[in-house]
């Protein structure tokens, strides 16, 4: 059983169904228990800069489903809500980016290939991550540094 962190994202149409669509989905999935939201934010894009703002959250869940089975999974559900990737960090109907994962013994993954990263590798600097995922691990720790103080150090 693996623990997941997923970042969800919006910022086309009607951004809070897309979200509540895809999560409803997933916590229908016969491989998904506990499935948590946090609050949504509205945020500024991050990266390409001319487009609407985002509502933005990071979901948690245990899950069966290897990293790489995962990722077709969100990719299956950003598909379905119509998302189409023709601006790096461009406009997107519904994005779910794999941010954390633990294993069953609480030991965070490390996974770098061609398909896949974890860590996600820009998570630590977006307050549009780091904002909900506080809400969801309030202790949690980076390279020494707990969430609480990066935020104040990305505010600045």
């Amino acid at each position: 059983m693996y623990t997941y962190y997923i970042s969800v994202g919006s910022n086309i149409g009607n951004k809070s169904d897309y979200i509540n669509s895809a999560f409803q989905s997933l916590q229908q999935h016969g491989a998904i228990c506990k499935l948590v939201t946090s609050s949504l934010i509205e945020t500024e894009p991050w990266g390409y800069t001319e487009q609407d703002t985002f509502v933005n959250g990071v979901w948690s869940c245990e899950s069966t489903l290897e990293p790489h089975q995962m990722l077709s999974l969100i990719q299956q559900l950003e598909q379905a809500a119509g998302r189409k990737r023709l601006i790096h960090w461009g406009p997107r109907t519904l994005d779910l980016d794999i941010i954390l994962v633990y294993d069953t013994e609480g030991k965070m993954i490390s996974l770098c290939d061609e398909s896949l990263v974890i860590p996600h590798p820009h998570f630590w600097n977006r307050n549009f991550v780091l904002e909900p995922l506080s809400q969801l691990l309030p202790t949690f720790t980076y390279k020494g540094v707990k969430v609480a103080d990066r935020l104040s150090q990305l505010e600045v």
